[in-house]
């Protein structure tokens, strides 16, 4: 029997084995005992695993929604107020492992934490019982596929698109291997767009679709990136556009533009954005937009365009700016640096170099991704 120390950033439970190995968890929360487990990984210093049986269980364990629930939003086990307040406190802990210590932030939620997803991808399986094809998910830690027949993380439309195109192709007796998946993406009207990614061929080029945030209208790929819960990303640009002070405005990782241009619209603004299909959606966006300009680059490479009177918006990949970047940063000092990140971690080693010449003025965090680990974190930094 192990005993749950606490969850650990990263979303798993932490367990100590009697040699002092350490073991991570899936299905478990601080204070159980597990009893049985399921090893989906076994390395010289640590496991991977599953709780399969709970003693003891935690006041906050509720029941999931979903059977499938370990392959999209593991946290279905716990209420959702003790999951904010656990994001609260991850933040906290990955600062402080950075040797930044802050006070816990205010966490931002519409509590829609059921049916938010505009986008799901699916996969496929044969079910040799009824020959047919069914839609799965991958277990996690394995690449073995179970059935869905219901899944509560994504909006209603996309589960009710992907059984019908499935159905589809039952129809036409068509066979699962022949498919790698299928990708769905609604906007919020509830129009979606998307479809089948079939083995060796490209990926097809589906009809664009278009929503509005904080009264502009952007135009996007369904394949492409585009923010997952758009209600509490409004709560988020609101936090940013309270910030924007200066007339010039520096909007790095850009995307399609929505950052830059829902919070400076009206500012002498540049969007950077690395990807090809992206940086199209993106010239599409600023198309009669004179005050701005749109550059096709990578972040680190366009440190020129930093300026001491600007205000720089960050909202990086996983894995953090660039060193290049950062260091020039610190070499120009801009007035502002708005830094928002889907890992706080990274964006806690970021924010340590840039403490060198700057301050804290704000921490927030935003649930976007409700019943999973995920934590989207804001930090707004003043010379």
């Amino acid at each position: 029997m192990i005993q749950i120390e606490k969850i650990i950033p990263g979303g798993e439970a932490l367990g100590t084995l009697p040699d002092g190995k350490k073991i991570f968890f899936w299905n478990a929360l601080p204070g159980e005992t597990v009893v049985n487990y399921e090893i989906t990984k076994n390395k010289s210093h640590y496991i991977n695993a599953i709780a399969t049986e709970i003693k003891n269980p935690s006041t906050h364990r509720v029941e999931p929604k979903d059977a499938c629930f370990l392959s999209t939003s593991p946290w279905q086990i716990m209420d959702y107020d003790y999951e904010l307040e656990l994001k609260q406190e991850l933040v906290v802990e990955v600062f402080r492992e950075h040797q930044i210590e802050i006070e816990k932030p205010e966490i931002f939620t519409d509590r829609q934490d059921y049916f938010y997803r505009n986008k799901m991808e699916y996969s496929l399986f044969w079910n040799n019982e009824t020959n047919q094809i069914e839609l799965a998910f991958h277990a996690r830690g394995s690449h073995r596929k179970f059935i869905i027949n219901h899944s509560s993380i994504e909006r209603p439309e996309l589960f009710k698109k992907a059984k019908a195109i499935v159905d589809d192709l039952n129809a036409r007796h068509e066979e699962a291997r022949k498919y790698q998946s299928l990708l769905l993406r609604c906007n919020q009207n509830g129009e979606v767009s998307g479809g089948l990614f079939e083995n060796g061929k490209p990926h097809p080029k589906f009809n664009n679709l278009t929503d509005t945030i904080l009264g502009t209208t952007y135009s996007y790929s369904p394949n492409g990136f585009f923010q997952i819960n758009l209600p509490v990303y409004e709560m988020a640009l609101n936090a940013i556009k309270s910030h924007i002070y200066t007339d010039k405005v520096l909007d790095l990782y850009s995307g399609v533009g929505t950052i830059g241009l829902s919070v400076a619209r009206d500012k002498n603004l540049t969007l950077v954005e690395v990807d090809k299909s992206a940086y199209s959606e993106l010239l599409n966006n600023t198309e009669h937009l004179n005050n701005v300009t749109a550059v096709l680059d990578k972040s680190e490479n366009v440190t020129s365009y930093i300026e001491p009177d600007m205000t720089v918006i960050l909202d990086p990949p996983r894995a953090g700016c660039d060193n290049q970047l950062i260091n020039k940063l610190l070499e120009i000092k801009p007035k502002c640096i708005i830094y928002l990140s889907c890992n706080p971690a990274t964006e806690a080693r970021d924010v340590k170099k840039l403490l060198e010449h700057y301050q804290i003025k704000e921490i927030k965090t935003f649930n976007f991704f409700p019943h999973t680990p995920h934590i989207e974190n804001l930090v707004v930094l003043s010379l």
